[in-house]
């Protein structure tokens, strides 16, 4: 009870500290805390968490590399075949599979997805993507492992969640760091300090990990199941697939951006016997690149008041309005106001 009380105490002081902390410019705008979007309640609620979420495309391509390590005592049941050294037969077992490999494109690649930025600490996002790839002969040794077919069609539904290395925020913590050693009396260190933290800075770097689930389409390579029906013999594991990239994006605006995203994808797929009987394990690594826009829900409505000229956020009966449309810096500085 005790400590409860001591964190409601400290809640509250900190709450009033901002309050009175808070701090305008001469249009009326806050530097510390929200300012009314709406002159509702719930509609003011609705416009700040609309203004935290950002729509993205994107498209790229990937370089794929699968992998098997191949063992059955029916290896009839496959499409293995040897294409050199026919004197050597085929020697595998469980502790001595035959390695196979291959190496091929993924082209082209898009996603379309929903992203939140919590606290400029943390990135959650997910969505939709189609990729179409191109699936070559698996070899390993004297034998080659083909696809009928040798292409594939997926769909994807992921999850993504990154990691703020580095942006705006922790370059001006970065700053401060590095002119700690000159003295608060040295005012021309001081002032490029200030100067050098007031700087806009559009950069933002971001790790990222990626989860979700594949959905094989119009893979060719299909045979006869128990039930007498054509079915694909090469399907998605059970598992959901991960990944992890790095992100580097480039603000535009407060509500515009693009973004390169390049990183590594690990699947599971399993490929099945002419008859169904057994399956073969099959690996699949990505390496790919994306580049793509975003923009973010504006929050903070357009000033359509015939006369008003202001092109930075400004108030208006209380309620803030951009002056100025999504793809340019609203509260701008000297050499930015077109």
């Amino acid at each position: 009870m005790m400590l409860k009380k001591s964190f409601l105490s400290l809640l509250f002081t900190c709450l009033s500290f901002f309050a009175i902390a808070q701090e305008e410019d001469i249009f009326g705008i806050s530097e510390k805390a929200k300012n009314p979007k709406s002159e509702s309640g719930l509609g003011n609620i609705t416009r700040n968490v609309l203004e935290m979420f950002s729509l993205e495309l994107s498209t790229g391509a990937a370089y794929s590399q699968f992998s098997n390590s191949f063992y059955t005592p029916n290896p009839e049941l496959y499409p293995l075949t040897q294409f050199q050294n026919f004197d050597n037969p085929l020697d595998i077992s469980e502790e001595n599979p035959l390695e196979l490999k291959s190496n091929d494109w993924v082209f082209p690649v898009f996603n379309a997805g929903l992203r939140i930025n919590l606290f400029n600490l943390l990135t959650i996002g997910g969505g939709y993507g189609q990729e179409w790839g191109d699936m070559s002969t698996m070899r390993g040794g004297d034998f080659e492992f083909p696809f009928e077919g040798g292409s594939y069609q997926a769909s994807k539904l992921y999850g993504t969640v990154g990691l703020v290395l580095y942006d705006a925020k922790r370059r001006q913590s970065f700053l401060k760091w590095k002119y700690r050693k000159y003295a608060s009396a040295n005012y021309y260190m001081q002032s490029e300090l200030t100067q050098r933290a007031r700087q806009v800075y559009p950069w933002r770097f971001i790790l990222e990990g990626e989860f979700g689930q594949l959905k094989m389409k119009n893979f060719v390579d299909e045979s006869l199941n128990s039930d007498g029906m054509y079915e694909p013999k090469l399907a998605v594991g059970d598992k959901p697939y991960m990944g992890i990239a790095l992100r580097i994006e480039r603000d535009f605006s407060e509500y515009t951006k693009m973004f390169v995203k390049g990183g590594a994808e690990f699947r599971d797929f399993t490929y099945s016997a002419n008859d169904f009987s057994e399956v073969q394990n099959l690996k699949q690594t990505l390496y790919g690149m994306q580049l793509g826009f975003a923009i973010r829900f504006p929050g903070t409505k357009r000033c359509k008041i015939a006369g008003c000229g202001v092109v930075m956020k400004h108030m208006h009966n209380g309620i803030e309005y951009r002056g100025s449309g999504i793809f340019n810096y609203q509260n701008r500085k000297v050499g930015q106001w077109y």
